[in-house]
């Protein structure tokens, strides 16, 4: 096994076994032996002898283990212990009743639990203000109820191996649109959720024709007003580029392409967008290695072909080994069978051919590449269904009167973030991100890591010397490298490089050939125009993509900015200081408020690596004055240190700094010692901070926090301190496969 040193952090982070004490009890390759056993024995079901059984525990650990092919998260994770929950995405129904809705969000709190991500549409919900006759009230609206969802998920945080994430969406016709579109703009608020609008094609005849479209009541169906197609167009390429958010999703396209419209409508995709399902649906991911698939420049198509074959069988298999968190899951699964098998590597399989990402050369190849494994995949499984039988909604479906069928999909562009790094290659359809970066470890050493097969172009020429990596290294691309070969230059086009055209005929290159949807972003740069977006949106409908999501680089750290200076904001967490609060001295600089005589607080016990922390928070007047923090074993380093960090955090607090800045600055910092307690104290300043965010709880005053990382300002990773790159619809860290998904 050939696992790198940036895979290994990962698997040893997140999927390798561990015992009650947090010990590793793994090993990459029990790993593999763990799913492969697992996922294998699924083969009993269909009469396979111990002897073939363990052919296909052999097939498919080669399979993981030479890194030609990773299964979702979940499967690697779970696959062989006692959790069993194999699946990364679920859609669940919302439907206009108390009793549904808070169905679904016990659903969710299920799933989340179990590692899985969750997509909802909240079309069905009658739109805010409309009567309610079982309590002659009005409805609070869609808006509201996803706000109880994304608190529910906030709760959860799918116990600390994978984050909660939600898809949220809304048909364009719904009456409660604008509210829709524009509820991100605060960026402390669905911070666990991604939007997309549900376009349909009547919206987008009328924005072509610069006409009214009608909006509906989904109570009843009936219409209940106009709007003006440009205008909402307008608002959420608007709100796209101040926050990310929302994306679309073209509703009616995805259920042109509907399998089984005989079983139920597509509402919802997954958290990512690239997997449309019915209510009560999951699907099984996996991804082929791109890079693997190379050979004397030329793409090894006998070993896609075979990859493909043994992939489909695995998919299928983990449908049968899944323990869903819901009956009506398992129910409705089983009868679909969908897979969706992607592919990871794209860009470096064009580095590795010289083609470069955005040539026409390189969407040609992508339209081939894709219809080969499609096409090589329902092939494997008809051969499923002639020795298993086809999917039990079969009868009906769009394949009824062509081929009998094992799968209602095959194909899918899923995020790799985290496998692609245990595979060490790109992620899915994306360009590379960095051609290098810095990454910093647990002594603060600075490594620098170099995409391989830009060291391997450079060599060949000659022209790789310490002087070039070290300005690679600070530049992460060669766009402003002076004499550098031009041809390098275009081969190695960063993600921010590409234009956003580039971005688009590549995912609709990828998206012709792909059953379900594609996950990728395109990324813009920071000058980009609510223009440059609104043409991105069209450019994705005209050229047959699913959906589609934007991402113009530090737009959610500009809107950091305004919301904070905002003077209509009145749902402030905690109290803001002001300057006349504190006083400004005869030279203009701020001048810290005195300390009263007697002042009052409360002691907390942290339970931190190095010993129990007590830290002491005072206030006058209800506003946070000082903060004392001692060890309990007195002298040493350790306590010289907490006590400077006391002095300098009252001095800021006296200052007028508010506390929320002061608790994001400190939480999240880490030290050599293991994390300990329920709430992972990673270190001193962690706990100190976390002590304040206590003690401000306590009062009532709950922090919506902001960190960094939803911020979206080009933000270190929470967790390692590594590059935080927002790729395939997610933020993921280039370093130890954090994601925020």
């Amino acid at each position: 096994m050939k696992i790198s040193n940036n895979a290994l952090t990962v698997l040893e982070r997140r999927y390798l076994a561990r015992d009650d004490d947090g010990k590793l009890i793994e090993k990459p390759e029990d790993m593999f032996r763990r799913v492969a056993r697992n996922i294998a024995s699924a083969e009993i079901n269909y009469g396979k002898s111990k002897k073939e059984i363990k052919n296909t525990e052999k097939e498919f650990y080669n399979l993981m283990a030479d890194l030609d092919f990773l299964p979702n998260s979940p499967t690697l994770m779970n696959a062989g212990r006692d959790i069993q929950q194999l699946s990364a995405c679920f859609v669940l129904p919302v439907g206009d009743s108390m009793e549904s809705i808070f169905d679904a969000l016990k659903n969710a709190a299920l799933i989340h639990k179990s590692g899985g991500g969750t997509g909802f549409s909240f079309t069905r919900l009658r739109p805010k203000n409309d009567p309610v006759m079982s309590t002659s009230g009005v409805s609070s609206g869609p808006i509201s109820f996803m706000k109880v969802f994304n608190a529910a998920t906030e709760a959860i945080k799918q116990g600390g191996t994978r984050r909660g994430a939600n898809m949220g969406i809304l048909r364009v016709d719904h009456p409660d649109i604008q509210e829709f579109i524009k509820c991100k703009e605060d960026l402390s608020v669905l911070t666990n959720f991604n939007i997309s609008v549900a376009i349909t094609d009547k919206f987008m005849k009328a924005l072509k024709k610069g006409e009214d479209y009608e909006l509906v009541n989904p109570k009843n169906g009936e219409k209940c007003g106009k709007a003006s197609a440009k205008e909402i167009y307008d608002m959420i390429s608007s709100m796209a580029w101040k926050t990310g958010d929302p994306g679309m999703v073209f509703i009616d396209r995805i259920n042109k392409f509907n399998p089984t419209p005989h079983i139920g409508e597509v509402e919802s995709t997954n958290p990512c967008g690239e997997q449309p399902l019915l209510p009560y649906e999951s699907c099984n991911l996996g991804s082929i290695n791109l890079s693997h698939m190379v050979k004397d420049e030329e793409i090894d198509w006998d070993r896609l072909r075979k990859v493909v074959h043994t992939s489909v069988r695995f998919l299928d298999n983990v449908i049968d080994m899944n323990k869903y968190p819901l009956p009506e899951i398992d129910e409705m699964t089983k009868k679909n069978r969908k897979i969706g098998l992607g592919i990871m590597g794209w860009a470096d399989l064009l580095i590795q051919m010289d083609i470069p990402y955005e040539s026409t050369q390189a969407y040609k190849l992508a339209k081939k590449l894709m219809e080969f494994v499609q096409d090589e995949g329902w092939e494997a499984s008809e051969k499923l269904a002639k020795e298993r039988g086809t999917f039990p909604s079969f009868k009906g479906s769009i394949f009824e009167s062509d081929r009998k069928v094992r799968n209602a999909t095959i194909t899918t562009i899923a995020p790799t973030g985290t496998i692609s790094m245990i595979a060490d290659c790109s992620s899915g359809i994306e360009p590379i991100y960095s051609i290098a970066y810095v990454k910093t470890v647990m002594d603060d050493d600075a490594l620098h890591y170099v995409h391989p097969f830009f060291k391997m172009k450079c060599e060949e020429r000659g022209i790789y010397t310490d002087e070039l990596e070290e300005a690679i290294v600070k530049l992460g691309s060669t766009h402003s490298l002076p004499g550098f070969p031009s041809d390098l230059k275009s081969l190695f086009k960063t993600a921010h490089e590409i234009s956003a055209e580039g971005h688009v005929r590549m995912q609709a290159a990828f998206q012709k050939h792909t059953d379900n949807a594609v996950s990728k972003t395109v990324n813009l740069n920071t000058d980009a125009t609510k223009e440059d977006i609104a043409n991105v949106y069209n450019l994705a409908y005209e050229t047959g993509c699913k959906g589609i999501t934007v991402y113009r680089d530090g737009c959610r750290g500009t809107q950091v900015l305004e919301s904070g200076t905002s003077k209509s904001k009145t749902d402030t967490a905690v109290h803001q200081t002001t300057l006349s609060d504190v006083g400004i001295d005869s030279n203009g600089k701020l001048r810290p408020r005195a300390r009263p005589l007697v002042i009052h607080g409360a002691t907390h016990r942290m339970k931190t690596g190095c010993g129990y922390l007590y830290v002491t928070i005072n206030e006058d007047n209800n506003k946070l004055f000082e903060l004392f923090a001692r060890m309990g074993k007195t002298g040493g380093c350790a306590a010289s240190q907490t006590e400077a960090i006391g002095r300098l955090i009252s001095l800021a607090l006296r200052a007028g700094i508010d506390s929320k800045n002061v608790i994001e600055q400190l939480k999240g910092i880490r030290c050599p010692e293991r994390a300990l307690g329920k709430d992972k104290i990673y270190s001193c300043p962690d706990a100190i901070g976390k002590a304040i965010e206590g003690h401000l709880a306590a009062k009532g005053q709950v922090i919506q926090e902001m960190s960094r990382l939803d911020s979206g300002v080009r933000p270190e990773c929470p967790e390692c301190g590594g590059p935080i790159a927002f790729i395939e619809g997610c933020l993921i860290c280039q370093s130890c496969g954090f994601s925020k998904c």
